[in-house]
Parts: C-alpha cells; sequence; structure tokens
C-alpha cells in the first residue's frame, strides 16, 4: 500500500504526485477544512488515528509554519508510520 492510495481515501487527489506536490494538496485540503469544515478535520484526523495530544502541542508549539501544514505533516507522518506496520507484519517469516 501506498501513501497516496491512503491519502486519497481521506482527499480526491491525484495519483501521480511528487512527495512535495502530494505535501501541498494536503495543507491546501487541510486549509479549507479549517476554514469551512472542521467536523469533517476532525474526523479525518480521527480515523487516521493522529495523537490530538501530540498534534495540540505542535500546534502551540511549532513556529514558522501555519496551522494547516502543521496537521498535514502530522497527519502524513501518521500515515507513513501505518504503512511501514503493514510491511513489517506482513513480510513472510522465513
Amino acid at each position: 500500500m501506498s501513501l497516496i492510495n491512503i491519502i486519497s481515501k481521506d482527499f480526491d487527489i491525484p495519483d501521480h504526485l511528487t512527495e512535495n506536490q502530494l505535501r501541498d494538496a494536503i495543507v491546501d485540503a487541510f486549509a479549507y477544512l479549517i476554514d469551512n469544515d472542521f467536523p469533517k478535520l476532525i474526523q479525518i484526523l480521527y480515523k487516521a488515528d493522529v495523537d490530538q495530544y501530540k498534534l495540540k502541542g505542535l500546534l502551540e508549539t511549532v513556529e514558522g509554519l501555519s496551522s494547516a501544514e502543521v496537521i498535514a505533516d502530522t497527519y502524513i507522518a501518521r500515515q507513513i508510520a501505518k504503512i511501514e506496520t503493514w510491511k513489517k507484519y506482513s513480510q513472510k517469516k522465513d
């Protein structure tokens, strides 16, 4: 499973984006949700199992990034962690 495959379950994004383009698209999506559909933002973060306390701490302490960037980076990091866990446990034992 790829990062784009996982993220496309929550967002309508093309499957041919580079890593930077993907991040930009997710930042834009979260910026929209912050302003226009906060309940959906919360639902996406809950479904992705983003640690709300970690995210709150980051939002309070990270400087130089918008809230949408902090949320997007945390969301993407969580999705990458899921992929790594799936790979770890799906490998066949010799």
